[in-house]
Parts: C-alpha cells; structure tokens; sequence
C-alpha cells in the first residue's frame, strides 16, 4: 500500500501538504495544480499497488441449474442458457462440474467458482452461501453486494412491448401471465408481471378482467385462453409470459376459430428458437440468451483470475422481434 511519503516523493511536496491536500484541508493555501497532481499521484500508487493480474489459468467450474430436464423441455429459455454457459466453459477449455444442493462445501472444496441458474428460494440461498464459493447469478440476483449477476431489464422490456401494442392502436390489452411457487412455497415475483401492470395503469388502461395466470407451460397458455373467451373477455391484443405458453395460445385459439392476428394479436416473450417456426411467426421480445450465458462465464473468471471483490450486475435488454403475430 502507497505511504504519505511514496506520494510526497513522487509529487516533489512535503508529508504534511500530501496530508493536508488529502484530507481536503480548506486552509491550505496550495495551488490547484499541486492538488491535483497529488490526488492523481495517489490513485497511481494506489493502482499500482493493487495485485497484478494473474496468468490465466483453467478453472474447475460448478454449475447448479434449479431447473430439471423436464422442466427444460416445457421451457427451452433455460435450456438455451444452459447450452450457452455450457458451450463457452467447453471454449475457454474449463472444466465443468454438475452440483446440487445435496452437495456441501467439503465435496465441492476442488471448485473456483460456480454458476447458478433459475428461480431460488430463500432455503436454497441458504445452501448456496454454505458452499463458501464464488457464485455469478443467471436471470437472479439474490443478493447485490455478495454476488455477480447477469440480469434482464424488464422494465424497459415490457415499456417496448407495451408501446409497440399501443401504436398499433390496441387499447384492450390483457395479459397470460404467471404466478409460480418456489420450493419454500413462496410465491416467485415476476418483473414482466409486475411492469406490465404498472405501466398500462398509468395510461388509464389497465383491466384486470384481461388478466390470467397459471405456470410457464403450453398447457397454462391453451387452458387460459380459452377462459378468457368463455368468459367474454377476449382483448384485442394478449401479452403471454413466454413463447412457450403462446404455442398453447394459439393451440386454442386455432379450435375457437379465431384468426391470429385478424381476429387478435399476440406477443411473447424470450424468443425461443421454436418461436420463428409458430402459424404465424411470432412477434416477441428477443432476450439474449447466449450471450447471458457467455457473459456469466466472463464474469466468474474475471472475479477469480483478477481476486476482484466488489460484485457486478450486469443488465441487459432485449429486444422487440417483430414478426407476423400482432396486427
């Protein structure tokens, strides 16, 4: 660590003016260039007093999905991020370890760092934190000041895709969402759920009779929608909380007779690679999967090779996708 007399050396000034001039003396009568070199003489020192980067090293990476392969294939947004972290371990030549929370700290004493996935209860963080290693969040964030973490900007998502609907001139726009459970029997919050709702109150829009929520599978997709149309509340544009829950969308609404978009528009959200392949292709809301996963390794070796202590949250947007759905 630099001294007051390292930067009283450097700077051609006496101990006691690099004292005053740091601990912002308003009676020192020094002039500002004197300062200024001071305080940028410090954070020199201070730099280069930092350790150096370690030589690159392959590391032994453990990765914890809170999703099973079942639950995968009903949902393939986290099979593409799984295939994405997968593949960029496999390119940077690191070694990858599946783990689960049965595993303790002991058993995974040989990990440098882990990767974690999916939905978490606070039981599950418990764990986590009991493997005493460093940890990057995928699509979670569970704790900011402890962890790394790639995140979606929702926010800024659904404002796109709710404008997108509005200047189509939709006014009657409800929504296929989703409330799930954690393992702690928690209910799990959804962002998209909760923008969604905020934004279209402030422009007075709002119907909570356009409303459905089930789970993140085709079968909730197909089974609301038809109860929005026996109920008599079809809108003429639907927001569904992801492609997946749309291919059941538009199962149903292919067996009412309603025609997509004539009779009413449909957007998603995460752009499945199915989602360009639906009757009609789908308009949906690209998240960058890939690249959340590539990032995610970066991020752990980063903290790891550079023993960087001060976590990171990486935001990232996605993306309208217009196709074929909405009218």
């Amino acid at each position: 660590m630099a001294t007051i007399k390292d930067i009283a050396e450097k700077a051609g000034v006496s101990m006691a003016t690099v004292s005053r001039v740091l601990n912002h003396d308003e009676t020192l009568n020094a002039q500002e260039e004197t300062k200024k070199r001071i305080f940028e003489i410090a954070e020199q020192l201070e730099y280069e007093a930092r350790p150096q980067k370690r030589r690159k090293r392959k590391l032994k990476v453990g990765v914890f999905y809170s999703y099973s392969p079942e639950e995968e294939l009903e949902d393939p947004y986290y099979l593409c991020i799984r295939l994405a972290i997968e593949k960029k371990l496999d390119e940077e030549g690191h070694t990858k370890q599946r783990i689960d929370l049965e595993d303790t700290a002991e058993n995974l004493s040989n990990l440098d760092g882990i990767i974690c996935t999916g939905t978490f209860s606070k039981s599950m963080l418990q764990k986590i934190a009991a493997w005493n290693c460093p940890v990057v969040f995928l699509d979670a964030n569970p704790d900011a000041r402890r962890y790394d973490a790639v995140i979606v900007n929702y926010e800024l998502a659904m404002k796109e895709l709710l404008d997108y609907l509005l200047e189509k001139g939709h006014t009657k726009i409800g929504m296929i969402g989703c409330r799930e459970k954690d393992r702690d029997g928690e209910e799990i919050p959804d962002l998209r759920m909760k923008f969604f709702k905020e934004y279209l109150q402030e422009k007075q829009l709002y119907h909570k009779e356009y409303i459905k929520y089930g789970e993140y599978h085709a079968r909730y997709g197909y089974e609301l929608f038809k109860e929005l149309y026996q109920e008599g509340n079809l809108p003429t544009a639907i927001f569904v909380g992801n492609d997946s829950m749309v291919a059941g969308s538009y199962k149903a609404a292919y067996e009412l007779g309603i025609s997509i978009p004539k009779d009413i528009s449909i957007i998603g959200f995460n752009d499945i690679p199915a989602a360009k392949y639906m009757i009609p292709p789908l308009t949906t809301m690209k998240v960058p999967m890939e690249f959340m996963g590539e990032y995610a390794v970066r991020l752990l070796e980063e903290r790891i090779w550079q023993n960087r202590e001060v976590a990171v949250q990486v935001t990232v947007p996605a993306n309208l996708c217009v196709r074929d759905s909405v009218f």
